[in-house]
């Protein structure tokens, strides 16, 4: 017997192990080869998020309008457009729906009965994807049991009640029944919504940018902690937390300064634990003609700008010299030397800029910088968010088919891969990718000083992959000539409207499907300008269509969602939302427009998935375990 053989051997030796018996094999392999046979489960893409929690929780609710359709599809014969209404909200804010009935007295048994029916035939109707295991462990667990009984009683009536019942059926109502007289049937209730939920979608991508600009990005960050599968693409905005949480310094100012312009104190203060105190007090001594809020962003944009120049001059592997501009000030003549051309400055308070070392911080600056990046490294919530987002995150994710980053893959001018030399070796396409993402995560898990500093890097390089701009944040701070704040982004924002540029993008991360896709956030979508997500005849999508309320007047929507399910692929156009308390109080949805951009041949199916391509081979495995068995090369262990 050859090497190969014997490893092989061993191998299915090991694997025998976990089968007692024959039965026991043959039972596992009948499972996977029905798994095998299911639909493929329905997968949402969300990207550009930034902050705006109550939109986020109210579509994470509405599962992107699928609920909606669902109750539509398969109740609307029997339930008029209000009473569909009432149990969409139902679905969507059980707790909250069903106290404010309790509080006006308009719950009855009648009441309960009929919500109870619609949602078990909703919740069976999307179980039908799945194994019976698989929707058991997706029940709330202390009403598992309950849950199993109503899921799985088929019936053949109507919804409307007929005065023939059989034993299931008077079993089925025994139970609701008891529940409604007891009191305790609004916990079925909570959780049957939480499970019709989870059933409509099975995996969530998050295409990047969490975090900045809305103002709760931590408690999108609590809901992402508890979803039951979810990974990340790292946005730009994201990576910045994430080096400002590994202790970078940089990385630290530009989170405060981002979170200061946009107001959003809080999230550093109450969400992260962030005392802010000793920088305001400093801003005050500073700059005192200034408004407090307005001195405290000078004053972080000050230090922010010193450590970048330091930074930059100790890695000048980065290429971002642009960038060093406290030095080409002239604060006699109120103007900065930048891009060749002398541009007026807004303001000539500088008072800790020395002309002799001006990316030297000062004493008060340096106290309040290394009390600032203590903080951050001892904040509980912040490291077990970070934490969170470097174990379900990546720089990318290819995932049945189709490829998920949230910047770009850079480009030089000619439309080839940029070459880019980082440290002693030149990297690009993938690698790069790859690369990046390996340096991410010494940052926070490593302690490595220059990891950190990459972060930075990553966060506003022009040649970053999830940056791919050249930021001007010095020009839109200090001058106020608006041509001075162009960005320059990288040619990859020219050729992705070309389909071939995309399918040599797919093929360098190893996807050639014909119905392979790459799914893209950064850059808003400018519906009113007729711009539109689908690039290079529908191979890549971009889903960034303005969470961000700061973005809706150019977007013109609320953002987009991308849905694909076995039968194909569809974007999700949402318009801006209200609040929480209106949905709640009113039964007001986001109105959403369904777009079909792509329908599969053919419907696919769990063995067409990655993981379907896992079970797959576990099948394989154990097939020629059972031959081994049944010829007596392999005797099971009892």
């Amino acid at each position: 017997m050859d090497q190969l053989s014997s490893d092989k051997m061993k191998y299915l030796s090991l694997l025998s192990e976990q089968f007692p018996t024959m039965e026991a094999l043959c039972t596992e392999i009948a499972r996977l080869s029905a798994r095998l046979s299911l639909p493929k489960g329905t997968e949402h893409f969300m990207s550009d998020i930034h902050g705006e929690y109550e939109a986020f929780c109210h579509i994470m609710n509405n599962c992107s309008g699928v609920i909606r359709e669902k109750v539509t599809l398969w109740l609307g014969n029997v339930l008029s457009r209000s009473e569909e209404d009432e149990l969409c909200t139902l679905i969507y804010y059980p707790a909250e729906i069903l106290r404010q009935m309790h509080g006006k007295g308009t719950v009855c048994k009648s009441w309960y009965q009929k919500q109870v029916t619609c949602m078990l035939i909703l919740a069976r109707m999307l179980s039908s994807k799945y194994t019976r295991d698989k929707v058991r462990r997706a029940m709330t667990e202390n009403w598992a049991f309950l849950l199993d009984e109503l899921m799985h009683y088929q019936e053949d009536e109507p919804v409307i009640r007929s005065e023939q019942e059989d034993n299931r059926r008077r079993y089925h109502d025994a139970i609701v029944d008891s529940l409604i007289d007891s009191g305790s049937v609004d916990g079925l209730m909570e959780a049957l919504a939480t499970l019709i939920k989870h059933l409509a979608v099975e995996r969530l991508h998050v295409v990047g940018d969490i975090y900045d600009r809305g103002p709760r990005a931590d408690s999108i960050m609590d809901i992402l902690l508890h979803h039951h599968c979810v990974d990340i693409q790292w946005g730009n905005h994201d990576v910045l937390w994430m080096g400002a949480a590994s202790g970078s310094e940089c990385c630290i100012m530009g989170v405060l300064r981002n979170s200061l312009s946009y107001g959003n104190m809080d999230i550093l203060e109450r969400g992260y634990g962030i005392p802010l105190r000793p920088l305001s007090l400093m801003a005050e001594k500073l700059y005192p003609d200034m408004p407090m809020e307005k001195a405290m962003v000078h004053a972080v944009s000050v230090m922010m700008f010193k450590l970048e120049g330091q930074l930059i001059l100790r890695n000048p592997d980065f290429q971002m010299e642009d960038r060093l501009l406290l030095d080409k000030m002239d604060l006699r003549q109120s103007t900065v030397r930048m891009d060749g051309e002398d541009w007026p400055l807004n303001t000539v308070c500088f008072p800790t800029v020395s002309s002799s070392d001006p990316y030297a911080l000062s004493a008060d600056e340096a106290s309040v910088c290394a009390g600032l990046r203590q903080s951050f490294r001892q904040s509980t919530r912040l490291q077990m968010h970070v934490n969170f987002l470097y174990e379900n995150g990546a720089m990318y994710r290819c995932h049945n088919g189709n490829l998920l980053y949230h910047g770009c893959v850079p480009l030089d001018a000619r439309g080839q891969f940029l070459h880019k030399r980082l440290g002693d070796q030149t990297y690009s396409g993938k690698a790069l990718m790859d690369y990046a993402d390996t340096v991410a995560r010494r940052a926070f898990y490593g302690a490595d000083p220059y990891a950190r500093d990459f972060m930075w890097y990553l966060w506003c390089g022009s040649d970053s992959p999830v940056c791919g701009r050249r930021i001007k944040t010095f020009a839109r701070a200090f001058i106020p000539d608006e041509r001075a704040w162009e960005e320059p982004r990288n040619p990859y924002y020219v050729f992705y409207n070309q389909e071939e540029k995309c399918m040599e993008i797919l093929r360098e991360f190893g996807l050639n499907g014909e119905n392979a896709c790459i799914v893209n956030g950064h850059t808003p979508i400018r519906v009113t300008h007729g711009e539109s997500p689908l690039k290079a005849g529908g191979k890549l999508v971009v889903i960034d269509g303005g969470f961000c309320k700061a973005y809706q007047k150019t977007t013109g929507i609320a953002g987009y969602t991308l849905i694909a399910n076995s039968h194909g692929m569809r974007l999700m156009s949402h318009q801006p939302f209200t609040s929480l308390k209106d949905a709640q109080k009113t039964g007001r949805d986001i109105h959403s427009q369904s777009f079909e951009f792509m329908r599969y041949p053919t419907r696919k199916y769990v063995a067409d998935t990655d993981h379907g391509k896992r079970l797959w081979e576990r099948r394989e495995d154990l097939l020629r375990l059972l031959d081994a068995c049944r010829n007596g090369t392999i005797r099971l262990e009892k």
